[in-house]
């Protein structure tokens, strides 16, 4: 049987794949524009029929009828990071999380800690081979096609193929589903005064040749804006963006003087435009890997001049970050930031910077403060932590005393807080 005799024969309606995820299965799903909309739309409109199914996955960008209360009972999401389809459900209890640094769910999945009976994906077209291109996101998605029972994929003409540890075969396939309703794209951030001050102390800090990671988001969004005119910058990021593409339309990033994977650059997961999508069809310059590569902070610091750029919601005077929640209430997850953190650690002229505006509620709240918020959830601790950014300044940490670090925050805090900050510090006896 030739590769186009077997698509032929897997081919179904997304309606009818829903027979073969069986009550009590765990169904994977890849990260954003990854999922599937046909397949789990089917799998919404057919939920009541089944009994203790469970959806996992770490990045939802849509909120499809299955999540809901009602119908928990049929069929669940459990998240491997929360954003809007899924954060109320979370803090209202109905929505399991796992804490987890991103590096390791494809080795959760692969060892069986996260359990995946069924995955489901996005895919390319097949190529005269009979291989499909994993390649919005490879993430931990080469993980459950590998361990699960039955692989389905959504095939549609708008998934570019791409290079890498990210591909398929049909005769590894249960089921193809066909569906050309354009792929889930997003926009730029807007970009404000705070966001671009901040991004420039970081861009600033940036130099020629050294190899990025930059996420999704306005701040870091305000650093790529603001390096246009560096030169061979290299790329070895969780996320590949339109921010990136622009870097490399704008002949900024050459990838010539990365000291490993010279000439290509790396990302685990993609989210953009459709314009970013065809860049990266066919395009020997992009390889897409599994998170245990990309996201291995060993892997990282193997890259000289590695500097990442991560945001986080709140640091106290101690350094440390909670990135995840507002107090002990969830509101996202832990992702790669320490992943990546620790791997610009280790590299040779490497530099993590972790940003923050100042403020938050109209500046009426400091994100600088003396303790974290009782219950936060501490996602970058203080031993990890190098540099913090506001739009105030930069406080370098590590090789600092507590004293020192504390001084370092409270300068870069916003005017209105410093002397509160400044006295809390001292009944600490950090001043």
């Amino acid at each position: 049987m030739t590769a186009q005799d077997a698509y032929a024969a897997k081919r179904r309606p997304a309606h009818d794949v829903i027979d073969l995820i069986g009550d009590g299965d765990t169904v994977v799903v890849p990260t954003g524009a990854g999922e599937p909309p046909a397949i789990l739309q089917a799998l919404s409109d057919r939920r009541r029929e089944k009994h203790g199914v469970t959806v996992a996955q770490i990045l939802p960008l849509r909120r499809f009828d299955y999540i809901d209360p009602e119908t928990v009972q049929n069929v669940r999401h459990t998240a491997y990071f929360l954003n809007a389809p899924t954060r109320a459900a979370a803090q209202e209890g109905w929505v399991e999380y796992y804490p987890h640094f991103f590096f390791e769910s494809a080795g959760f999945i692969r060892d069986g800690f996260f359990p995946c009976d069924v995955a489901v994906t996005m895919a390319s077209p097949m190529d005269k081979h009979g291989y499909f291109s994993i390649s919005l996101a490879t993430d931990y998605t080469m993980a459950a096609l590998k361990r699960a029972r039955v692989v389905i994929l959504e095939v549609n003409p708008g998934v570019p193929f791409a290079y890498g540890d990210c591909h398929i075969h049909i005769d590894d396939v249960t089921a193809v589903v066909e569906d050309d309703q354009p792929v889930t794209a997003v926009g730029l951030p807007q970009i404000g005064p705070v966001q671009k001050a901040i991004g420039g102390y970081v861009a600033d800090m940036i130099p020629d040749g050294a190899t990025l990671q930059i996420g999704y988001g306005a701040i870091p969004d305000a650093v790529v804006m603001q390096l246009t005119d560096r030169r061979d910058l290299g790329i070895h990021t969780e996320m590949m963006g339109d921010g990136i593409l622009s870097l490399v339309e704008a002949g900024v990033v050459t990838n010539r003087k990365k000291n490993i994977e010279r000439g290509h650059m790396r990302a685990t997961f993609a989210l953009g435009s459709q314009r970013l999508y065809d860049f990266m069809d066919h395009n020997p310059a992009v390889q897409m890997h599994p998170v245990d590569v990309v996201n291995d902070p060993f892997r990282i610091g193997m890259h000289d001049g590695m500097h990442t750029v991560n945001a986080t919601m709140q640091v106290d005077l101690f350094g440390q970050c909670c990135s995840e929640s507002m107090g002990f209430t969830p509101y996202s997850g832990t992702g790669g930031q320490v992943d990546f953190t620790r791997g610009a650690n280790r590299s040779a002229g490497g530099k993590a910077f972790i940003v923050l505006p100042s403020t938050a509620k109209n500046d009426t709240i400091s994100r600088i403060v003396p303790t974290l918020t009782p219950g936060a959830h501490v996602t970058t601790g203080k031993n990890d932590v190098n540099y913090v950014v506001t739009e105030y300044g930069v406080a370098q940490l590590r090789g600092r005393t507590n004293k020192a670090r504390a001084r370092a925050l409270i300068d870069i805090a916003h005017p209105d807080f410093r002397a509160e900050l400044t006295e809390a510090a001292e009944r600490m006896r950090l001043l």
